[in-house]
């Protein structure tokens, strides 16, 4: 509905202003140019008309030195491309030979030229204005979902792997669990598309306060679950190669194969709970679920230290599979020590002076303004507390 009434408003606009008779280059503009986030939408705007402005200007200075031939549509066509990656328009750099070659190929190259970039400015600022009105949605939530689905998903792969490895199932069944983990590499690419889109609606988003702490809460959240996804795939790897070494024989005793999957299970739980803690908004919320991945890794680290002087006993007993119990068990700390909470915390807070460090660097002069307005606030609470009291 947005992008319909910004089309057809850019249109009646430009019937007025314009002097073509169909107008046809604002609706198209409005169209590309209201994106789904608000952020989106000014660097769409402002790539297409700076393609568009530089279209024009190359056909003006073709139409003036040799006209309209097949080796002069040629050559408008590759210094088109050839300008439109300097001027750094991105995914309009087509846009910038398309605008030369419709203006190079009318009689009347002025007013055309002029009315094309007029069209185009018409139909950028309607879009853009639309989104500031009518506010694009915030896809937090739909990340959010995305993020809590692939932990679920691990929690469930965790617990078969776990089944498996105290029942002795056969060899195929660890290699099937080997490919479910690799095939979770291609949902972490989806997750990470739903999430570069909620980190874009946060940006420049009249409803949000605060976007950059979410973006990097979500961003960090996401970067652990993808480690974990990899040390998980590596664990499945390591037991479907102590499952081939062992055939026909269990994997591990009775006690080992139960604490393992005991810890395994414990782990997918926190996992659960990670995802819930770093893709909720509410305090409360926050809390329990930070409450409850506590308890799961304190329980997951007492099961973790049972397992290990189990595997040693195993280990002294059987030397040959040492290599397979030490990797099964290097595996599950990597696991336990991305969950841990004082390693998030201390990833939040590189991530953070990371983001302060850049924008200060970028945009040194909206940085002091920033400083001076807080200075100055902080001024008048000082002095407003002075004439309270």
């Amino acid at each position: 509905m947005r992008s319909t009434g910004a089309a057809t408003i850019a249109y009646v606009i430009a019937v007025h202003l314009s002097p073509e008779a169909a107008p046809l280059t604002a609706p198209l503009t409005a169209l590309l140019v209201v994106q789904v986030t608000l952020y989106t939408t000014i660097i769409t705007s402002v790539r297409r008309v700076n393609s568009v402005v530089t279209g024009v200007v190359i056909a003006i200075a073709f139409s003036v030195l040799v006209g309209l031939t097949w080796w002069s549509l040629a050559l408008i066509i590759l210094a088109s491309l050839a300008v439109g990656h300097l001027v750094r328009v991105s995914e309009f750099v087509p846009e910038v030979a398309i605008s030369a070659m419709l203006v190079l190929g009318v009689t009347r190259v002025g007013d055309t030229a002029w009315a094309r970039v007029l069209e185009t400015l018409i139909g950028a600022v309607v879009g853009l204005v639309f989104n500031l009105l009518l506010a694009p949605p915030v896809w937090v939530d739909e990340a959010g979902a995305a993020v809590e689905d692939l932990a679920r998903r691990m929690r469930q792969l965790m617990r078969r792997i776990g089944e498996e490895a105290r029942g002795g199932i056969p060899v195929a069944e660890t290699t099937e669990r080997l490919y479910e983990a690799r095939r979770l590499d291609h949902e972490i690419v989806e997750v990470d598309a739903a999430l570069r889109q909620a980190e874009d609606s946060l940006r420049l988003n009249p409803r949000v306060r605060e976007g950059l702490l979410h973006r990097i809460v979500l961003r960090t959240g996401l970067d652990t679950l993808e480690i974990c996804t990899v040390v998980l795939r590596v664990l499945a790897r390591s037991l479907t190669d102590l499952a081939k070494a062992r055939d026909p024989e269990p994997m591990f005793e009775q006690e080992t194969g139960a604490a393992l999957e005991q810890v395994l299970s414990d782990i997918g739980d926190a996992v659960v709970s990670f995802a819930v803690l770093v893709t909720t908004d509410v305090s409360r919320s926050a809390e329990s679920a930070e409450t409850r991945l506590a308890a799961e890794l304190t329980a997951a680290r007492a099961t973790r230290d049972k397992l290990s002087q189990l595997l040693r006993d195993e280990a002294l007993r059987e030397t040959r599979w040492w290599q397979y119990h030490g990797a099964v068990l290097t595996e599950v700390n990597r696991i336990l020590d991305e969950l841990d909470m004082e390693h998030r915390s201390r990833r939040l807070l590189e991530e953070l002076d990371r983001c302060a460090r850049e924008q200060r660097e970028r945009m040194p002069r909206l940085t002091r303004l920033q400083q001076r307005w807080r200075g100055l606030r902080r001024r008048r609470r000082v002095a407003a507390a002075r004439r309270t009291d």
